[in-house]
Formats: structure tokens, C-alpha cells, sequence
């Protein structure tokens, strides 16, 4: 389990935000953030799992 990782419930799910509205999921399970890194917040939208260079690593330049 990663501790920054979102929480799983199931559905349907209502949970109150920090200003008072009320955020609404009818799905079967769903994910809350715990880290706060979500655009969706309070769903998580996997933001806080660590970032991968999909670049290729530059070849060796020495004959």
C-alpha cells in the first residue's frame, strides 16, 4: 500500500470538500485522494505516483 496513494471505496460514494459542496460518485468503487496532487480532486487521478522519462537515454559518445 503507498501511503500517498488514494483511498478505495464502494460506490456510490458523497463526501463533503473542505468549503462545504458536496462531491458525488455513482460508480461501483472509487478512489479518494489522499495526497491532494489530483486535478479531479477529490478523486484520485493517479498524480501521485512518481513520473518515468520516456525519453531515450542519450547514446555513448566515445568510440
Amino acid at each position: 500500500m503507498d501511503p500517498q496513494g488514494p483511498v478505495l471505496i464502494e460506490g456510490p460514494v458523497e463526501t463533503v470538500l473542505d468549503d462545504g459542496t458536496i462531491a458525488r460518485s455513482d460508480r461501483f468503487a472509487v478512489a479518494i485522494c489522499t495526497c491532494r496532487r489530483s486535478r479531479t480532486y477529490p478523486w484520485c487521478d493517479t498524480s501521485h505516483r512518481p513520473r518515468e522519462r520516456t525519453s531515450p537515454q542519450p547514446e555513448d559518445r566515445n568510440p
